[in-house]
């Protein structure tokens, strides 16, 4: 019997498209059933591919209409994936193609390609969804300019460009910049604008629009000013102008991605672009600052420069993470901001890089493409542009950008174009750095220490562990930033790069006064689980005394970290030296307040049960909960009066501000009061919930209430004040399960599903229930398997509906073999459930497949 699954594309397999295309019209008459769509594409030959090839257009849910070749009827033959028009049917020259199809954007509720959003049409197109427009060779390295044509009686008709002519029911628009047709944007609705102009640094006049529904134009004047701080940026930091005459935002309810580069025509999931202070918290309004330059970024590296296929994903994203980084540390705060980020990669990537999922930044193989936009592709990629930056320096670092904006510029590249800039601009070989683009998995570097006679003698090694389909690891090219702190505090070495290439490496550093405390990795120079048996009293010092704030923070989490796996092994209670250390870090006003309250939190469930399954224990769960919030609660009673003090210092009098200042002192005064509800009954969280008036101290003084399991009379309140709003609601269904004690979160979980205001077709509303019941590991994993069978039932049931959204929440079973074998044996009857309905999507089959295995 043949084999009818999926089967995997391989990079090794590319092929350079035999046509190329030259112009693209698209002409759409849009009907919620029945949108038209008519397609004149002219192809050439490509000169660097033999003659001989076939025509393939990829194309998937469409009717055709009608199809020509060079103005004469074409009798074509579409499959399940598009058409092919064979050879002998070609002219030797150019040609032109011509298709009218008929698709239906209201039953579209995948939401990719066009759709419909409350009333509103809208597309999606990357990876694979303008196949689902037009028939079209949908792959990235085929560029071309497009003039679109929409026709609706609708008040707002959006595309690409610049729009070049418009009527009674019509407008038409042209972007004369080659783009491949994952860029492709379409939107057309009853929207009102929010209106600015930017001019650029070569006096281009540009006309900025973010679009939304009628009563959101009051939420969106953060979101401009973000974008006008991005392009101002661009120029100062990258020297990137922006090169159209309009650019244009538009906030859709109904979208699986956090937003969409497209050119000139931004599509983004309103929660990353509505904000008032009523209604968003300073969480919120960072991510919109950090999305809106993220996509804005992309028009340089991403749009201008493409990838040539989708194995090369992470040289657009990640880069672009990157530079959104690097803006953000700008606008904020660079070490508060690079702490945030690497508790991000640790709790998402280095998750995904050991288990299951693991896979290189430029994977070797994918079956659906929509799986491969994970944290590997975006935050690991960033980090190896920042290793490369910090290997060749910021001049040479700059130099290579210059150049590869210059060589690539409406081209679409490989990670090999992108090394091989460094190599030119910096003269280094960094074929074994390259290997980071190659290799699965989080290498692991072991630190000992040697002192003799003055002579101080560091020993790296680095061992990376086998991942799928590579159990053996060549060695990487490791950067790590070091410097040597004395007992006295004072630094002995300041800030050096120890280049880490072989298996076993050794530094000295000689006629040193005393032995010192090493400081390692600084600023987290590289993306390695570091093994440094250090004491306490040495994470102490450096707790106290290190220049790196990154390290600072790292050497206390260390001390959290310890204390609480002692406390889960045996019972263990935390001294008073760790207590005291965190009351010096919180009454140091020296120190940034949103610095002070990162350093307040404890560990992650998630990043314990980690830390113990390294160890070759199995983690509980239940006892993981259980030690933090014993832990929280020695913290509050031995903390308590200066956690009084703190929070009346931290208050933020006059008009809210989101500005990084503003913001530390909310953060570091709302993780005072989550504290001192464990000692007080939640009584300065009530106060704080009563009199708040912004979203940030609102929703946590609510949280504060959740965790000490009260708050029923707040959680019914915050319903009927926002019950109106849906990204405030999005927050009141999360939450009340995020905070829930382990026995109550599944039934939670579960009365939420059937609650009126749960529309679960919408990815926002569906993450805020399902995706935070996993936000509550000891919930989730509790030991009858009803968390997993709600999981289950469904990521079934959205399956159907939308198979991208249902398999990214599938990674929820990630680590399942990290639990003990009643877990396991639970969790393995769900995925094999999941695996055997019959129509289960090839996006989720895929998942499923690769956690199980």
């Amino acid at each position: 019997m043949r084999d009818t699954s999926p089967q995997p594309i391989h990079l090794a397999d590319y092929q350079p498209p035999p046509f190329l295309i030259d112009d693209v019209r698209l002409t759409f008459r849009l009907a919620p059933q029945a949108t038209r769509v008519h397609a004149t594409i002219r192809f050439r030959r490509n000169p660097g591919v033999h003659a001989g090839h076939d025509l393939r257009l990829d194309g998937e849910e469409l009717k055709l209409i009608s199809a020509s070749l060079d103005g004469k009827p074409y009798d074509a033959q579409p499959d399940a994936t598009g058409l092919t028009i064979p050879a002998q049917d070609l002219p030797e020259g150019a040609l032109e193609w011509q298709a009218e199809v008929e698709i239906a954007p209201e039953g579209n509720t995948a939401l990719e390609g066009l759709y419909m959003s409350k009333g509103m049409y809208c597309t999606q197109c990357e990876a694979e969804g303008f196949r689902k427009i037009t028939f079209y060779p949908d792959r990235p390295d085929v560029m071309a300019p497009f003039r679109v044509r929409i026709e609706a009686d609708l008040p707002v008709l959006l595309s690409n460009g610049n729009l070049v002519a418009k009527g009674d029911g019509w407008a038409e628009w042209h972007d004369p910049h080659p783009k491949p047709s994952y860029l492709f944007a379409l939107v057309a609705g009853d929207l009102h604008a929010t209106s600015d102009r930017f001019r650029t640094m070569d006096g281009r006049e540009v006309a900025l629009n973010i679009w939304v529904r009628a009563g959101d134009e009051g939420k969106t004047g953060y979101a401009m000013e973000a974008l006008k701080r991005s392009m101002i940026w661009d120029e100062q930091v990258y020297g990137r102008a922006y090169d159209l005459d309009i650019f244009n935002i538009v906030a859709v309810d109904d979208f699986n991605m956090g937003a969409m580069e497209n050119k000139g025509l931004n599509i983004f999931n309103s929660r990353y672009v509505l904000a008032s202070p009523e209604t968003a918290t300073d969480a919120d309004y960072a991510a919109i600052e950090r999305i809106i330059a993220h996509e804005y970024f992309h028009n340089w590296t991403g749009n201008r420069i493409t990838c040539r296929d989708w194995f090369q994903l992470s040289l657009k994203e990640g880069l672009t993470v990157f530079r959104d980084q690097q803006f953000m540390g700008d606008m904020r705060n660079h070490a508060v901001k690079r702490i945030e980020d690497v508790l991000t990669l640790r709790a998402r990537q280095f998750r995904e890089d050991t288990g299951p999922l693991a896979h290189p930044v430029r994977p070797e193989s994918y079956v659906e493409i929509n799986n491969f936009y994970t944290a590997t592709v975006y935050e690991k990629g960033a980090e190896l542009i920042r290793m490369l930056q910090l290997l060749v320096g910021e001049d040479r670092y700059r130099a290579a950008l210059e150049l590869y904006f210059n060589r690539h510029d409406g081209q679409a590249c490989t990670i090999e174009d992108w090394i091989a800039v460094f190599e030119e601009a910096s003269g280094r070989d960094l074929s074994q750095f390259k290997r980071w683009y190659e290799q699965a998995g989080t290498p692991r570097v072991e630190v000992s220490e040697d002192w003799q006679d003055g002579r101080y003698t560091l020993t790296l090694r680095q061992h990376t562990p086998p991942t799928p389909g590579q159990p053996l690891k060549e060695p990487l090219l490791i950067p790590v930033a070091t410097g040597l702190i004395g007992r006295d505090g004072q630094e002995l070495l300041p800030t050096q790069v120890l280049e880490l290439d072989s298996p076993e490496q050794s530094f000295s550093f000689e006629d040193l006064p005393q032995k010192p405390v090493p400081s390692l990795l600084r600023g987290f120079s590289a993306p390695v689980l570091l093994n440094h048996a250090l004491s306490n009293e040495d994470r102490a010092l450096l707790l106290s005394h290190d220049t790196d704030p990154v390290n600072r923070f790292e050497a206390g989490r260390a001390l959290a970290r310890d204390i609480l796996l002692a406390m889960i092994r045996d019972g263990a209670k935390p001294g008073p030296d760790y207590l005291d250390a965190l009351r010096m870090m919180l009454r140091d006003d020296t120190l940034d307040p949103a610095f002070r309250a990162l350093a307040l939190s404890l560990p992650s469930q998630d990043s314990l049960a980690a830390a113990l399954h390294d160890a070759g224990e199995t983690p509980d769960p239940t006892a993981i909960y259980q030690a933090r919030q014993e832990t929280l609660g020695l913290i509050a009673d031995a903390l308590q009066d200066d956690l009084r003090t703190v929070f009346a210092e931290m208050a933020t009098p006059g008009p809210y501000s989101a500005d990084a200042r503003d913001a530390g002192r909310r953060a570091l005064r709302v993780q005072a009061v989550a504290l001192l509800a464990r000692v007080d009954d939640g009584a300065k969280a009530q106060e704080m919930f009563a009199r708040a008036n912004n979203m940030t101290e609102q929703l946590g003084a609510w949280g504060a209430l959740l965790a000490i399991g009260a708050g029923q009379e707040e959680t019914a309140q915050f319903y009927r004040q926002w019950a109106q709003d849906r990204l405030v609601l999005d927050k009141w269904f999360a939450a009340q399960i995020a905070h829930a004690a382990p026995d109550r979160a599944v039934s939670i979980a579960q009365a939420l599903t059937e609650h009126a205001d749960f529309e679960w077709k919408n990815p926002n509303r569906f993450r805020s229930v399902i995706g935070a019941l996993g936000m509550n590991p000891a919930g989730f994993h509790t030991p009858d398997g009803s968390g997993y069978r709600l999981v289950s039932d469904w990521l079934i049931r959205l399956d159907g509906v939308n198979p991208q959204t249902a398999a990214r929440m599938s990674t929820l079973f990630e680590t399942w073999r990290r639990y003990d074998t009643g877990r396991q044996a639970l969790i393995r009857a769900e995925l094999e459930r999941i695996m055997a309905q019959e129509s289960l999507s090839r996006d989720m089959r895929e998942m499923v497949g690769r956690v199980l295995e």
